[in-house]
C-alpha cells in the first residue's frame, strides 16, 4: 500500500471513528474505544459495572473542569468562583481525584438563590452547587450519560447532546400540519422539586451496577439546601441547577415516553414541558386519563389549572409551547406567535439597558442590547412578522425616550419624534432590526435555501 493510500485509509478510520462516538453523544476522552463495542453490542444483565475509575480519571476531571469554567456561573455555599478555583486548580482537581479514588468524597449543599418566573411575579428556586460539585456532577454525567441515550425514547428533546428545542418545535409544527389538532398540554406540578428519590435511582440502577457511582449520585440529591443562614436535607427532588439534574428528570420520565410511543401517541417533550397531539378527541381524552395514571404511580401532580385539551379546530384556539404560542386564525392556518410572557422577558431583560436617564452614548446603548437583540431574533425567527414590528417599536420608543431627555424635551415620547429620529436614523446607528432580519430570512427561505 502506497503512502498516499494508507494516509486516506487512516483518515477515513479516523472519521469513521469519530462518527462512531457522536453516534453515542460519548465524550472520546472519556469512553475508551472498548468501551463504546460494549455499548453498541449490549453488555450481560444490561447493568454497567467498574465507572467510578472512569469519573476520578484525570482526564475526565479536566476535561469537566474545562466544561464548568467555560459557562462560569455563581460561587456555591463555600464562595469558591470559577475565579477562585482556576488560580490553583491543578491541585484542587488532584484533591478531588482522590477523595472520590478512596470513596470519601463529601458532596457540599446546594445554595438556593430564586429567579423570576418569566412573565410572573412569582419566582422559582434554582440550586447552585459549589464549583467543586459542578465539576464532578460534570464528570458523572459524561461518563453515564451515553449509557441513558441509547434507552431514550425519540420523541425526548430537552437537555439531550445533539438535540434541541427547535427540533421540539418543528415536530409539533409537522403533527399539526398533519391534521393531530386534539392537543394534551401537559404541566407537572414542580416537577424538578416532586422526584422521589427511592424510585429515581431504582431506575438509574437498572443500568448501573457500580454502587460508589450510585452513592454519589444518591449524595448528590440528598446533600441538603442552604438558603441564608438555613439548611435542610431534600427529601425529594432533583435541583434545578445542579450539572446532573437534567438527566436524572429526563432518566425518571423515560417511561412515560415509552408508554406514549409504544400506544401510538405522538407526544414531543422537552424536559417537563409536553405536549401530546392526536387526530382524534378521544384519543386526546385517553392519552391524558393514561398520562393521569401514571403520574399517580410515579407519585407526581398534574397542574389542575394548567393541564388541559385543547381542539385546535376553532379560531382563536391556541396552546403554549417552549416560549412559542400556536393559534389557529380565521383563515384555518396556525400560526407561530411568540407568547406574552416570552415578550415580557425580553423587555424585562432590556429596560435596565435603556433607561431614560443613561449616560452612555446612543451608539453604546445599541452595542449593548444589540446582542439581546440577535439571540432573541435566533430563536423566535419562526414567529410572525407582527411581533416582529411590535417589539421593533417598543426599542425604538425606549431609545427615543432617551434622546428625548437629552434633547431637554419631558415625559415620553411622541409622533414629533418618529419625524425628529425616524426609523432609518436608528439603522444609520447599527440598531438590529428584527422586521428587516425576518423578511430577509423568508426571502431566503423563498429561494429554497435553509434558513
Amino acid at each position: 500500500m502506497t503512502e498516499e493510500k494508507s494516509s486516506t485509509v487512516s483518515e477515513r478510520n479516523k472519521q469513521e471513528e469519530e462518527a462512531q462516538w457522536a453516534s453515542h453523544k460519548a465524550e472520546r476522552e472519556v469512553w475508551s474505544p472498548k468501551m463504546v463495542e460494549a455499548l453498541e453490542r449490549g453488555i450481560k444483565g444490561g447493568k454497567w459495572f467498574s465507572l467510578i475509575d472512569k469519573v476520578y480519571s484525570e482526564r475526565t476531571l479536566a476535561l469537566a473542569w474545562e466544561k464548568v469554567a467555560s459557562n462560569a456561573g455563581a460561587s456555591g455555599v463555600d464562595g469558591i468562583t470559577v475565579e477562585r478555583f482556576a488560580k490553583d486548580s491543578q491541585s484542587r482537581l488532584l484533591a478531588v481525584k482522590e477523595h472520590l479514588r478512596r470513596g470519601d468524597y463529601r458532596a457540599q449543599p446546594i445554595k438556593r438563590v430564586w429567579i423570576p418566573k418569566p412573565g410572573s411575579t412569582e419566582k422559582r428556586p434554582l440550586g447552585i452547587p459549589t464549583v467543586r460539585d459542578r465539576i464532578v456532577q460534570t464528570a458523572m454525567r459524561m461518563v453515564i450519560e451515553p449509557i441513558f441515550e441509547q434507552e431514550f425514547a425519540e420523541q425526548s428533546y430537552g437537555f439531550r447532546p445533539g438535540r434541541s428545542g427547535k427540533e421540539a418545535l418543528r415536530r409539533v409544527e409537522e403533527l399539526l400540519k398533519a391534521g393531530n389538532v386534539h392537543v394534551v398540554d401537559i404541566d407537572i406540578k414542580g416537577y424538578f422539586d416532586a422526584i422521589p428519590h427511592e424510585r429515581l435511582m431504582k431506575l438509574v440502577g437498572e443500568r448501573i451496577a457500580d454502587g460508589r457511582v450510585m452513592g454519589l449520585i444518591e449524595a448528590f440529591l440528598k446533600a441538603g439546601v442552604m438558603e441564608g443562614m438555613e439548611s435542610w436535607e431534600a427529601e425529594d427532588g432533583t435541583p434545578q441547577g445542579g450539572v446532573i439534574s437534567p438527566l436524572l428528570a429526563n432518566i425518571y420520565l423515560n417511561p412515560l415516553d415509552w408508554i406514549m410511543k409504544q400506544s401510538g401517541m405522538e407526544m414531543v417533550r422537552y424536559a417537563d414541558d409536553m405536549v401530546i397531539l392526536c387526530r382524534e378527541a378521544e384519543s386526546a381524552a385517553a392519552a391524558l386519563e393514561a398520562v393521569r395514571e401514571w403520574m399517580g404511580e410515579a407519585q407526581l401532580q398534574l397542574h389542575p389549572e394548567k393541564t388541559r385539551i385543547v381542539e385546535m379546530t376553532e379560531a382563536g384556539s391556541h396552546f403554549d409551547f417552549l416560549g412559542y404560542r400556536f393559534w389557529r386564525g380565521k383563515d384555518g392556518r396556525i400560526k407561530r406567535f411568540v407568547r406574552p410572557k416570552s415578550v415580557k422577558k425580553l423587555r424585562d431583560r432590556l429596560r435596565p439597558l435603556t433607561k431614560r436617564n443613561s449616560g452612555s452614548r446612543l451608539a453604546s446603548v445599541i452595542a449593548k442590547i444589540n446582542p439581546v437583540l440577535r439571540g432573541w431574533y435566533g430563536y423566535f425567527k419562526h414567529a410572525s412578522r407582527s411581533t416582529m414590528v411590535r417589539t421593533d417599536e417598543w426599542v425604538r420608543g425606549r431609545l427615543r425616550n432617551i434622546l428625548r431627555r437629552r434633547s431637554g424635551r419631558a415625559n415620553r415620547a411622541t409622533g414629533r419624534d418618529h419625524h425628529r429620529w425616524p426609523n432609518r436614523y436608528f439603522e444609520t446607528q447599527g440598531l438590529f432590526c428584527l422586521e428587516h432580519a425576518h423578511i430577509a430570512d423568508r426571502h431566503t427561505l423563498r429561494k429554497g435555501v435553509t434558513c
